[in-house]
């Protein structure tokens, strides 16, 4: 039986090949549903992480994908997130499923955006289990349909990742 090999990071130019800007709009901008959500990556330090990939995923499989930017912005436009049941039934808030791809990364990391104001938020199994660091699952609206969602890979504002 083969063993596995050991992971290791991804290189500077890891955004370049799957930096193909149609991924990060995969929902057309007059779509009823249609919302953008983005923010910006940060390091411990809080310095703008400028070559990582973000990825999302959302019930049903709509998928988006982008780079940050030089400033570490990312941004992309998906549909409205559904509420979605657990594998027991468990009713849970709509969110989005993040990962994110950055050099000195062994393997991803994997987040969540819940939206503030949705009332089932406060009824969220996962919210609930992160106790006082909910707050960071919780994109904010901006206007014009944008969300905001930052990220951060470490520090005193680190996001909450989940092991998968």
């Amino acid at each position: 039986m083969a063993e596995l090999t050991p992971s290791q990071t991804v290189g500077p130019f890891l955004h370049l090949a799957l930096a193909d800007p149609a991924l990060a709009t995969p929902v057309a901008a007059d779509a009823p549903d249609a919302l953008t959500l983005g923010g910006v990556v940060v390091d411990a330090d809080g310095t703008p992480v400028p070559d990582a990939v973000i990825e999302t995923w959302q019930w049903g499989g709509p998928f988006a994908r982008c780079p940050t930017g030089t400033d570490g912005r990312w941004s992309v436009r998906i549909r409205r997130p559904d509420a979605v049941a657990t594998l027991d039934g468990t009713e849970q808030a709509a969110h989005v499923a993040i990962s994110v791809f950055a050099r000195g990364l062994l393997d991803r990391v994997v987040t969540r955006a819940y939206l503030a104001g949705d009332p089932a938020n406060d009824d969220d199994p996962v919210l609930a289990l992160a106790g006082a660091r909910a707050a960071r699952l919780v994109a904010q609206p901006v206007g014009d349909g944008t969300w905001r969602f930052d990220i951060h890979l470490r520090g005193d504002d680190e996001s909450v990742f989940f092991a998968v």
